[in-house]
């Protein structure tokens, strides 16, 4: 998998710029290359993935209009992730109901002697809010950092650190260690 470092990379600001001034080929460009993390990230926020793909559609419509807003082009992919995690937890507010963490979201690279069994992972997970969910996926699914972080969901990279820890403690219980 190509690291979000080189892929950021690949997009220039000029296609971001493009792209705000309302070119469409050059919007398709940046849907070619974060709507996987978008989707990847709605679905650890939502659990479903007909929210997920719901949700990162309603992200791409939101940000084609706001883009022109988006002062830092090098904060792109943080910028679309974060919108795509809100889109899932609005659309699961709206439908009102935790569902479990569906099939899709095991990893076929993982060993077939993996001591981590996915029923229990994704029933421990399916436990979490939607904000726990969009926190754990920000980190461990997206790569981003503490600091990073922070002003995603409005914590000190101390405070993201703290709730990240409070949460791996609530999953390994969940889970019997």
């Amino acid at each position: 998998m190509t690291a979000p470092v080189e892929r950021l990379a690949a997009v220039p600001a000029t296609l971001i710029a493009d792209a705000a001034a309302g070119d469409r080929e050059a919007f398709t460009e940046l849907v070619a290359a974060f709507h996987h993390d978008m989707v990847r990230l709605a679905m650890v926020v939502s659990c479903d993935a007909d929210i997920a793909n719901d949700a990162v559609q309603a992200a791409w419509q939101h940000a084609w209009r706001k883009l022109s807003q988006l002062r830092d082009p090098a904060r792109i992919r943080p910028w679309l992730l974060s919108i795509a995690a809100n889109e899932a937890r609005q659309a699961l507010r709206r439908r009102s109901y935790l569902v479990a963490v569906p099939a899709e979201m095991g990893d076929d690279r993982r060993p077939a002697d993996d001591p981590i069994d996915l029923v229990d992972l994704r029933q421990a997970l399916g436990t979490l809010s939607p904000q726990d969910r969009r926190l754990i996926g920000l980190r461990y699914v997206s790569g981003f950092n503490a600091t990073e972080l922070g002003p995603m969901v409005g914590l000190s990279p101390e405070g993201v650190r703290s709730r990240l820890k409070r949460i791996l403690a609530r999953l390994r219980k969940e889970l019997g260690e």
